[in-house]
């Protein structure tokens, strides 16, 4: 990647808009991004980042080609459009979460046709992902790696390199597992200190200061599941559910058994279940304090 190269960004959500507008502030050569929804290009107001009219207007013009869409049925489907309006050489970046076995076989697929592919899922918040400060976790080859790891960097302050491609869908679905199991087995002692006699602020405090402390105690716990707050247009229970979903696949191509994996999943089929849906994933608190998840088990 050089200063005169011009970036490519599909998908301006809830992450992506925030990523690509970094990427627009800080890039010296041209950004191009495309969405199908007009009021996600208020991301670029006051940057130099242009509007695109569809993916293969991005495909013919860039150089690099970022993706931040919502799974994987569209990554493959968006990376099969590229590819057939590309430039020799163009490397697409998967900002997205799919499975595993999806990012290797959309690399092998680009690779005959002559464009190289990185999975490049990120981690953290919609506010660090403003902020240009997400952990990014590569699957690549050194040599990718070494051209988009520039890019990258203007989205991100962690940028790891798991191995070959694949690897970065590896390391996120194993990242967000244990928060939204972490997530669960926090509800559940919330609650049960409040039951027992002790405000949610006053336990998080003291676990904070012992081996309880966390990135989800400090960030979801208090921030979400303290003062229940769970807003709309934030990461639900049903995207939960489609991560959770390709954590499984993972599972049983490898025979792993992930029985804590379960239960979890079951927490997140309630909340969609109970109304639940659309809103913050921290919401399963919800379930323990309604006693929900004892029905379940019944």
């Amino acid at each position: 990647m050089t200063s005169t190269s011009t970036i490519g960004f599909i998908g301006l959500g809830v992450m992506g808009g925030p990523m690509c507008r970094n990427v627009a502030l800080k890039h010296a050569g041209r950004v191009i991004a495309f969405d199908m929804n007009e009021e996600a290009f208020s991301n670029l107001d006051g940057t130099k980042g242009e509007r695109a009219g569809s993916v293969e207007a991005i495909s013919g013009e860039a150089d690099f080609i970022l993706l931040s869409l919502p799974g994987g049925p569209q990554v493959k489907a968006v990376a099969g459009d590229i590819a057939r309006h590309a430039k020799p050489g163009t490397t697409i970046v998967d900002l997205s979460t799919t499975p595993v076995a999806l990012a290797r076989e959309v690399a092998a697929a680009l690779d005959l046709q002559g464009v190289r592919f990185a999975d490049a899922p990120v981690a953290r918040t919609r506010e660090a992902a403003q902020r240009g400060e997400l952990s990014i976790m590569v699957g690549a080859s050194d040599e990718v790696f070494e051209l988009i790891q520039p890019i990258l960097a203007y989205m991100a302050t962690d940028i790891t390199l798991g191995g070959a491609v694949g690897s970065g869908q590896v390391l996120k679905l194993v990242n967000n597992m244990l928060v939204f199991e972490h997530v669960v087995t926090l509800a559940e002692m919330i609650v049960l200190g409040e039951r027992a006699g002790v405000k949610a602020e006053i336990l998080l405090d003291a676990v904070s200061k012992g081996s309880g402390d966390s990135f989800v105690l400090r960030n979801h716990g208090r921030k979400a599941m303290v003062p229940r707050e769970f807003p709309e247009r934030s990461f639900p229970p049903e995207y939960v559910l489609k991560d959770i979903d390709y954590v499984f696949q993972l599972a049983a191509e490898t025979g792993v058994p992930i029985k804590a994996a379960e239960t979890v999943r079951r927490y997140y089929e309630m909340a969609v279940a109970k109304g639940l849906g659309g809103r913050y994933f921290p919401g399963v608190i919800r379930l323990v304090e309604d006693g929900s998840m004892s029905e379940a088990s019944t």
